[in-house]
């Protein structure tokens, strides 16, 4: 049995304002013809279809149209809901739209029942596991209000739902969850339970592949529990992330056999730091020109105009950054104990100092406080007199 595994769409999501749909739309026509070009047997969403609840018309138009495709190529799909999609919503229809090959599992209650497909070697289970919030699915599964509680209940109904299966049934479940092991960016929403979120990859035991959503690196937790990651970037910290999808062969005794396949790269994603003199100089940095940017500035004192100036050697650039290098050689004191017994014009040149990592306000700066200070005392003096 062949299939890709995907998952983390996050249709209509952004990227730092930047409309990605034209890239989420290629990685879509990537997905059917990839499926047809390696004939898979099936595709697997695990979960975060969508990037929030009430997805955008046009991101609901993009799902719509790789159902149709998928259906009329006759690739039996498997999707789950994930953490930023609503479940019910996504699951809307699910039984009619089932009858063309679109399976999609977003009610808890529903885990232990597969879509079971067959090749020549009898039937693969395909369980798909919603995204399961503890506080709300605990009840349907009598149990405590934990990621590891209520997923490993999960598990437990998945396996005895197996157990009754014919001997050699293969099993594949699909979970969005964060295990142990895996490794996070700042793309993903938290789903810290009572300061836990991970759950152990063991909980996954008794299935033949564990196709997994939520974390947004591609990444291998063991031989048969995987995260296929996002197809695109969705922060400046999956910059070193190479997206891909999991070709996935389970053989006939279970045996895995998995290839990354790459995804398409809309635009490079490129982390810059340094003072700005220098990173508008750096020849080394032209191959970043035409790339998506975030500066780091270092420069002890803010620089004037520092985006439009960046933006004209980096057109690209989405993100800026101040990082002030420190002056001096002694650690700074805490700010509490450097505005103790000053006056409120002190007061604000060592705030300009803090923030700038050591770089006091110049003539003009401090002219520019006295007379604000100045006229918040006039003001002051006046309505105590008109009060």
């Amino acid at each position: 049995m062949r299939f890709l595994h995907t998952s983390d769409w996050h249709l209509g999501r952004t990227f730092h304002r930047v409309s990605l749909l034209g890239a989420q739309q290629a990685f879509l026509d990537h997905l059917v013809n990839t499926a047809l070009a390696h004939e898979a047997d099936a595709v697997l969403v695990a979960g975060d279809v969508y990037d929030r609840a009430v997805p955008p018309l046009a991101a609901v138009e993009l799902f719509d149209d790789v159902l149709h495709r998928l259906a009329d190529a006759g690739v039996p799909t498997v999707m789950i809901s994930g953490n930023h999609d609503s479940a019910r919503r996504l699951g809307v229809a699910s039984g009619l739209i089932e009858r063309a090959g679109i399976h999609l599992r977003t009610d808890p209650a529903g885990c232990a029942t597969p879509v079971v497909l067959r090749d020549r070697h009898g039937d693969v289970a395909f369980y798909g596991l919603p995204y399961l919030e503890p506080a709300l699915v605990r009840d349907e599964f009598g149990t405590a209000a934990g990621h590891e509680a209520v997923l490993g209940a999960a598990m437990d109904r998945v396996r005895a739902d197996l157990a009754e299966r014919a001997p050699g049934t293969r099993s594949v479940v699909l979970a969005h969850a964060f295990v142990a092991g895996g490794e996070p960016s700042d793309s993903e929403r938290d789903i810290t339970v009572g300061g836990v979120s991970a759950v152990p990859a063991a909980l996954f035991d008794g299935a033949h592949y564990a196709a997994l959503g939520h974390l947004h690196g591609c990444q291998t937790v063991s031989e048969r529990v995987r995260y296929s990651g996002s197809p695109l970037a969705y922060s400046f910290s999956e910059t070193r992330h190479r997206k891909t999808m999991w070709l996935v062969d389970l053989g006939p005794a279970g045996e895995i056999a998995a290839e990354r396949l790459d995804c398409p790269v809309p635009r490079p994603l490129a982390r810059i730091e340094g003072r700005i003199e220098e990173l508008l100089a750096d020849p080394a940095l032209a191959r970043h020109e035409t790339a998506w940017v975030e500066a780091t500035l270092t420069d002890p004192v803010r620089p004037a105009d520092p985006m439009a100036r960046l933006t004209a050697r980096f057109p690209h650039t989405l993100s800026l950054v101040f990082a002030p290098e420190r002056t001096g050689g002694a650690a700074p004191a805490t700010y509490a104990e450097r505005v103790r017994d000053r006056d409120d014009h002190q007061i604000a040149e060592d705030f300009v100092t803090h923030v700038r990592g050591g770089g006091g306000p110049d003539e003009l700066e401090r002219a520019l406080l006295r007379d604000a200070f100045d006229d918040v005392r006039v003001d002051t003096a006046v309505r105590e007199v008109a009060g």
